[in-house]
């Protein structure tokens, strides 16, 4: 058939289209497709500087974002998509990429440091990931070093020995590690960060669901016993909020991150309470931006934006808690 031929062709419904033809349409469709993500992301980067212009940041630093192996990351993504038992509800996962587009995307937002949170959720992990961790940062500069531990006897070597790679932050999930964090296999653990001063951003709160040692009592006495240590309460404790502030208003060296709070997503679980936004702001130099990227289900800007309107605590408050605070806890000054 001539190519005159085939542009008159009127074939039958259920006729088969020209292979040449269907690929042109399906060529056609992803670049549309394409244009269109395109089209989204300018507008998405657009609306992070456009914040970063309001709060008069020049970068932003993120000290809760995950990096892991390809095959981990996946078994989350595919725990999310289930809504297991740990989430409860759908959460889509909004940067579904590959890890050089994401670690591009993070750049493009201005983020000029950001984390590598990796976490075990079994015994005989936390020393394998944490040498994944540590060539991760090897090859990326802009990560600051992340490690993480279990509740194991082999807990204090497998630090040390992170310690001793250059790990300059580590993350600690009782949620999903199910640990207590009293166990007497992580009191040395506790000693040696409190000594290296190195902040440990941890998911101690019981949001989404509550986990046999999540609250502020069990951690609230791992602080007591070891003042020093420089605990990072990811999600501002979620939903424990106004808890979690009292005990970082008892310890100096307790900090708070942002993560996911005051969001729509979180709003409808777990609002903030609104009269405590004066403990937020009174604690403001502890205050750190963290967002969950790349596992979040709305857009990074979302994150930013919600965090100024629902606050309402003003750009020198804003800038603190997305740039100054952690470029100062972390030695980026």
């Amino acid at each position: 058939m001539s190519r005159h031929e085939q542009a008159r062709d009127t074939r039958a419904p259920g006729t088969r289209i020209p292979a040449a033809r269907a690929a042109a349409e399906r060529a056609a469709d992803d670049a549309g497709q394409d244009r269109a993500a395109a089209d989204r992301a300018a507008a998405e980067r657009e609306r992070v500087a456009a914040f970063r212009t309001r709060i008069g940041a020049p970068a932003l630093i993120d000290i809760h974002t995950h990096f892991m192996p390809e095959r981990l990351l996946a078994k989350v993504w595919a725990y999310f998509d289930a809504a297991g038992p740990l989430v409860g509800r759908a959460w889509p996962i909004t940067y579904r990429t590959d890890e050089q587009r994401r670690l591009d995307v993070l750049r493009s937002f201005g983020v000029r440091a950001f984390t590598s949170m990796l976490y075990p959720h079994k015994p005989g992990m936390a020393r394998s990931l944490n040498d994944w961790a540590a060539d991760f940062a090897a090859r990326t500069p802009d990560c600051l070093h992340t490690a993480t531990f279990y509740a194991e006897p082999c807990a204090p070597d497998d630090v040390r020995r992170a310690l001793d790679q250059g790990a300059r932050v580590f993350k600690c999930h009782l949620q999903v590690g199910g640990f207590d964090p009293r166990d007497p296999a992580l009191e040395e653990v506790w000693g040696l960060l409190a000594d290296a001063g190195v902040p440990v951003v941890t998911h101690c709160g019981s949001g989404p669901v509550p986990g046999a040692f999540t609250g502020p009592g069990p951690i609230g006495a791992v602080v007591e016993r070891h003042p020093r240590l420089r605990l990072v309460v990811a999600h501002l404790g979620m939903p424990e909020y106004t808890e979690f502030l009292a005990l970082a208003a008892r310890h100096p060296e307790v900090m708070l991150d942002t993560t996911m709070a005051f969001t729509g997503f979180a709003e409808q679980a777990a609002p903030f309470p609104r009269d405590a936004l004066p403990r937020l702001a009174d604690l403001g130099e502890r205050v750190l931006l963290g967002t969950d990227f790349p596992n979040i289900p709305y857009p990074y800007a979302d994150a930013l934006e919600s965090l100024e309107e629902r606050t309402g605590l003003g750009p020198a408050w804003l800038r603190a808690v997305c740039h100054d605070n952690a470029a100062r806890v972390c030695g980026l000054d």
